[in-house]
């Protein structure tokens, strides 16, 4: 159970909460933005344009994420409104996740040219890029209900219709149960992170 983290490595725990919130609440905003350049107001209206994350990930949300380490967002828009068809529920579905890819490459060249300090230790800035880049990989995967799912469900419409089954639940489920999923997404976070840190390194 992650909640005893909390006894076992305090920082780690602290970190990993405020890196997940900061990096749902944005990867949320990133959708609304995203859907309101689109012509869609929903997000504004709903009152989802905010930077607290208990509107966009609830109490419930919160609370899983203390006791088991795993957290999820929300944001209300309405495609009808696109003004693009397809096109504009591509780019409302991407933002989120490419918004944690940013955030993964930001935090990597905060890594490169920071030393540590009180307020940002390079272990900090290390675990928020292995997270945004792992969030990347998670939610570009093709199951509902991830924003992958929704991306290709576009491109293939023939998969929409999967999209109210019960197939994504169980997909979710059988990711997580699969053992070393998480930590493969995980190797592949770090290998990007390594790759970059080696290039930046070799280049002086």
């Amino acid at each position: 159970m992650f909640l005893t983290t909390l006894v076992t490595n305090p920082v780690f725990f602290l970190r990993y909460i405020v890196i997940i919130i900061i990096s749902i609440t944005l990867h949320e905003l990133a959708h609304g933005y995203a859907a309101m350049s689109q012509g869609d107001d929903t997000p504004k209206r709903a009152g989802h344009i905010t930077l607290n994350p208990v509107v966009h990930m609830g109490v419930e949300s919160l609370i899983f994420l203390c006791i088991a380490g795993i957290s999820w967002g929300q944001m209300p828009v309405n495609p009808y409104k696109f003004r693009n068809g397809r096109i504009s529920d591509i780019w409302v579905s991407a933002a989120g996740p490419l918004s944690n890819l940013a955030l993964g490459f930001i935090f990597i060249t905060l890594l490169l040219i920071y030393y540590d300090s009180a307020l940002l230790s390079k272990d900090f800035l290390y675990l928020a890029a292995r997270i945004n880049l792992t969030l990347f990989l998670l939610n570009m995967l093709p199951i509902p209900p991830l924003d992958g799912f929704s991306i290709f469900s576009n491109i293939f419409p023939s998969l929409k219709q999967l999209q109210s089954t019960p197939l994504g639940i169980f997909g979710l489920m059988i990711i997580f149960l699969i053992p070393g999923f998480g930590g493969a997404l995980i190797m592949i976070s770090d290998s990007i992170i390594q790759s970059l840190i080696s290039w930046r390194f070799s280049l002086f």
